[in-house]
């Protein structure tokens, strides 16, 4: 007797259909499961059988063989419990086959026969609408991010015996469905406003500028100068994310199994902020069952970096292929994994290890050779690939005790919504999105400087040593600027202030 059940399995952030296929055979007693399953799949059958006894149902004394094909990916978790149970109650004939071909089941059970929560719910759903079938049966903690999908029905079960109800045509479930719109604007709020920031004009006028061309940025100052209070205010001022952003940003959480209960949809732009203890495995992604790191979590967001030279140096030099082709690609001996891991990198740093070089009140301690160490941490590599270096001194008192409203977020999210416009309309029907990601094919049709404006760039560029992708840099994010300006040309103003912002190559000389 043979039953095939239709379940999946996680490659990455996406799904793959995965056939269970259930024999029962004469013979002693046994559970065999093939298909290279991992140690939690292989458990399945302790699971599997005591769900079934105390769900009602017999445990047919034969030998049984569960096979998951195909047969040369890896299956890992829980997640194929339940189609393993209902295969074999369809092939003692417990369960009818007609509904076994036209929906996807997952879902862990537990011993008394109830279904726990797995990872992946929303890739699973993604899979099966791709696939052309009519629903997914899971979990009910899962439900909510699964029916984000629309066209495909998510049945949502509790137990054991509503699944096998169901199948018998018992329509006892009524497909879970979500309001999306409601979803996406409620999602959307931040709890923090440029408002509450005193001072740091300078500051806030480069975030505005990384902000609109989506380019890298390090502040320098000194403890208590704002750094983080910066960071963490970014979202705030970013484009909201389209529907597709949320989508592929919500699918690296759940398969991370780092969505919140019954969080259906992120909506907000991630901000991650790991500590400078972080591996390069927790930072990249990776490990014995690969799994997203920090940079993938932080996808169409912010990754924050504070005290940037206190990271190992092993770990930053891995964030400078993430940065640049904004995608992680993580090989093994069976299998290669990309996760996506376009990000804004946000890192902050004091100016020397006492933290007070060149502050007015507080003396440096620190010795030059000291002060060189310190920032040699910090490779010259990864250092080209940050498109602003901006100092962010500490705060006065005037400023401090200024009762006057500060710019709004909402106000500086309108300009950088101007320019992004721009920027999109330019790119329309290419790869790039934003200044930030030109290459110099684009960076030669799209970035036409002056002549006054070039020749302070060459005078710069020969006097300070700037590498090539310094320079390619600092046109960039001049562009950002004159899309600012609504300028369709870059003018020498625009130049000037882009230079500005390479404050430790000026340092350097």
């Amino acid at each position: 007797m043979l039953a095939k059940v239709l379940s999946s399995a996680l490659i990455g952030i996406d799904a793959m259909l995965v056939d269970v296929e259930v024999d029962l055979a004469a013979g002693l007693p046994a559970f065999a499961t093939v298909g290279l399953p991992d140690g939690a799949v292989k458990e399945s059958k302790d699971r599997v059988k005591a769900a079934l006894k105390n769900s009602g149902y017999d445990f047919p004394a034969r030998r049984i063989t569960a096979n998951l094909a195909p047969a040369d990916i890896k299956k890992e978790g829980a997640a194929f419990d339940l189609p393993i149970s209902i295969g074999i109650l369809a092939a003692t004939g417990v369960v009818k086959t007609t509904r076994l071909r036209e929906y996807l089941l997952v879902g862990e059970l537990s011993l008394d026969g109830g279904l726990k929560a797995i990872r992946g719910a929303l890739s699973i759903a993604v899979a099966a609408k791709r696939a052309g079938l009519a629903g997914v049966v899971l979990p009910v903690e899962n439900a909510p991010e699964a029916a984000v999908v629309e066209g495909i029905a998510i049945i949502a079960a509790t137990t054991l015996s509503q699944v096998v109800e169901f199948l018998n045509g018992h329509d006892g479930i009524d497909p879970f469905a979500v309001d999306l719109q409601s979803l996406f604007t409620s999602g959307c709020e931040y709890g923090e406003d440029f408002s509450e920031v005193k001072g740091q004009e300078h500051a806030k006028r480069a975030l505005e500028v990384a902000a609109s061309g989506g380019h890298n940025i390090l502040m320098i100052g000194p403890p208590g100068s704002g750094k983080t209070m910066l960071a963490r205010r970014i979202p705030t001022i970013l484009p909201r994310m389209s529907f597709d952003e949320a989508i592929e940003t919500t699918k690296i959480f759940s398969v991370s199994g780092m969505l919140e209960n019954g969080r259906a949809l992120l909506a907000a732009r991630p901000f991650r902020s790991p500590h400078h203890t972080i591996s390069d495995v927790g930072l990249i992604g990776g490990g014995t069952t690969p799994k997203p790191g920090e940079v993938s979590l932080a996808h169409n967001g912010v990754l924050f970096l504070d005290e940037l030279p206190e990271f190992k140096k092993n770990v930053l030099e891995v964030l400078r292929q993430p940065l640049e082709d904004g995608r992680v690609t993580i090989s093994r001996s069976l299998l290669t994994l990309t996760y996506p891991s376009r990000v804004m990198l946000v890192a902050a740093m004091n100016p020397c290890p006492c933290g007070y070089l060149a502050d007015p009140i507080h003396p440096c301690v620190c010795t030059p050779l000291a002060i060189h160490r310190y920032r040699s941490r910090i490779s010259g590599p990864l250092l080209d690939r940050i498109d602003i270096h901006i100092e962010v001194p500490s705060v006065t008192y005037r400023d401090l005790s200024d009762r006057g409203e500060a710019e709004s977020s909402r106000d500086i999210a309108l300009r950088v919504a101007c320019s992004r416009k721009r920027q999109a309309e330019r790119y329309q029907g290419t790869k790039v999105h934003c200044n930030a990601q030109m290459t110099p094919r684009f960076i030669k049709r799209f970035c036409e400087l002056d002549s006054a404006g070039s020749r302070m760039l060459e005078l710069v560029t020969d006097r300070l040593g700037f590498s090539a992708r310094t320079y390619n840099r600092i046109i960039k994010v001049a562009r950002t600027i004159a899309d600012l300006s609504d300028s369709e040309h870059i003018r020498e103003e625009h130049i000037a202030e882009a230079i500005q912002y390479r404050s430790l190559d000026r340092k350097v000389t």
